[in-house]
This record gives structure tokens, sequence and C-alpha cells, in this order.
């Protein structure tokens, strides 16, 4: 009688849409492509200027939210459980929703891993722009962002292990929980980064590609996983449509700060330009530092910034261990 009641409830799990398998797909795929461009930004700069620290806490721990969160839905805890009953096609068919966030948790976990390795902090003196260097994410951020992304993860671990232990009926409440807990981290995490973007007046570390391709992709994955969860799914598709809309807002953003600062390069003639700028070298010279990101105040014409450009695409290429490099976390001249 189990087994028949088993079978009657994953006979939708053998009912496969076509038309949602190749949307599940194509958001698994788009998912993992959408985050390259920023990885490889990252890399590419050898520095995570420009991304908020607090971006980072607040996407990784909605990230993780989310997945747990989807994992422990009553829905997905049945269809993981037929996977028993079913051929290994309708089981990888079937679960495609949990591994698009299960895909995205691991993207921004690395974009998380990356903003600490190629995090940068170099306490420069520059009575001109006091107030630049006050606002300058310090190594203790950081650090603090590292300690709270950590204990939050352990956090969801240990709860999740104790209640299928001692309270497995509790289980789908806290699946809710988790869900809020995803949603409210989601509607404030581009907050400090359009204000960090703002102030800045430039994109640094952040990928324009990306939010043009997680964009619209975000309402799409919404839909996708309305589609398979109905209302009742409706603490995980709404993170992503709240996410989709806030991340629209700081690519428009971006777009506008990049277009101007295309503008300005290519209208002002580069001598002309008021070396206004921390030294990134920490003198008080114009000599340009390894990651500064305004090259261009350095270079009076377009031969010496490609110079300083080249110069500094070399030197990051060559720093195998930025963390442990001057200006990174640790430096011991940071205070």
């Amino acid at each position: 009688m189990e087994s028949f009641l088993q079978g009657d409830v994953c006979q939708d799990l053998r009912e496969i849409s076509v038309v949602n398998l190749i949307v599940s797909i194509v958001i698994v795929i788009g998912m993992l492509i959408s985050y390259l461009p920023q990885h490889a930004r990252i890399i590419s700069r050898g520095t995570s200027e420009g991304i908020s620290p607090y971006f980072v806490l607040l996407g990784t721990t909605s990230a993780t939210s989310a997945f747990a969160n989807i994992l422990l839905l009553p829905k997905s805890r049945q269809d993981i459980a037929c996977c028993k009953e079913v051929e290994t096609f309708h089981c990888v068919a079937g679960l495609l929703g949990i591994a698009q966030l299960g895909v995205q948790w691991i993207c921004f976990t690395f974009i998380f891993v990356l903003f600490l390795v190629f995090f940068r902090y170099n306490p420069v003196e520059d009575p001109d722009n006091e107030a630049l260097v006050e606002e300058q994410p310090r190594w203790q951020t950081a650090l603090l962002v590292a300690s709270l992304t950590l204990l939050h993860g352990l956090a969801v671990i240990v709860v999740t292990g104790l209640l299928s232990t001692i309270a497995h009926d509790k289980l789908a409440l806290w699946a809710n929980i988790l869900g809020v807990m995803a949603a409210l981290l989601a509607a404030v995490q581009y907050i400090p980064q359009i204000w960090t973007t703002y102030h800045l007046k430039h994109v640094g570390s952040l990928s324009i590609p990306m939010m043009c391709i997680q964009t619209p992709g975000g309402f799409v994955f919404a839909g996708s996983l309305f589609a398979r969860l109905g209302w009742a799914g409706w603490s995980s598709w709404g993170i992503f449509v709240l996410t989709a809309t806030m991340q629209g807002l700081l690519l428009y953003m971006a777009i506008y700060y990049e277009i101007q600062a295309r503008k300005k390069l290519s209208k002002t003639p580069l001598h002309s330009q008021a070396p206004s700028h921390l030294y990134a070298n920490g003198f008080d010279d114009d000599t340009p530092g390894r990651f500064t990101s305004h090259p261009e105040h350095y270079a009076n014409n377009q031969e010496q910034l490609q110079a300083i450009m080249d110069r500094q695409e070399s030197d990051a290429a060559a720093e195998t261990t930025p963390l442990l490099k001057s200006g990174g976390i640790g430096n011991s001249g940071s205070n």
C-alpha cells in the first residue's frame, strides 16, 4: 500500500513537461555563464575594488538561505524521495529547480571567496581626499564579512540537523523561515552596492555583462520556480523577483556611469584632467600604483594610458598570492 501511494505521489515526476525541462536546463546553464564575467573581472583586475563588502555578505547569506529553503520544502523533499522510485532521467529532470539554486549558491560563494582573496586596503595620506580615504573598506571589514557569512552557514546547518533529528515535523516551518530570511536579505542586498556605485561614480570590479544577463534572467528564473512550486512556493520565487528588480536599478546606474566616463575620456584632453586622486602607491607623486582604479589621471596621452593599463594587467597576472601582498588583508602597515 505504501509503495502504491509513493508511486502515485511520484507520478508528477514521471510526467515531464518538455517546455519546463528545456527552460530549466537553459536557466541552469545561463546562471552558470552569467557569473563567469564577474569572476573573470575580479581576477583580471587583481582587485575587488568597487564591490561593497556588505553586498557580498548579504548576497552570500541570502543565497545560502534560499538554497536551504528549497531543499527543505515538502515538495522538494518529496521529489528527492521519489528518486528511489523513478528512473534517473526523471529524477534529474525533476530536481533541476533545486539544481538552479544550488548553482546560484556556488557561484555567489565563489564571488565571496574572490572578494576576500583580492581585497585590498592601502592606508594613504591625502589631505585633499580625506573623505574618500575614510570610506575605503578596511581589512577588518572584510574579516567581519567572512566571519558572519561562515557563522550564518554553520547556524543553518546546525538548526536543520537538529530539526531533522528531533522535530522532523517542524522542517516545513523552518523552510519558510529560511525563505523569508532569504527574501529579506535579497531585498536589501543591492542597497549597499547601489550606494557604493553611486558614491564612486564608476563600476570598479563590478561586472556589467553579468548584470545584463542576470536581470532579465532573474524574472525568467522566478517564473520557472513559480511554474514548479505554484503560489505555495512564494518564499522561493519571490526572492528572485526582488533581486531582479534591484539588480536592474544597479545595472542602469552602472551603464550610465560607464557611458559618462567614456564620454569624458574621449572629449577631455588627458593632460588637462585635474590630478585629484588617491595616490594608490602611497607616495606624494604622480606615479600610478599597481592597482589604481583611475589610471587615466596619470596619463598625458592615450599611449601613456595604455602603457599604464598594460603594466597593471602584467603585475596582476604575475601576483599569485594577492591576499598576502602589500595592501592585502593582514597588511602589517594597516591600522
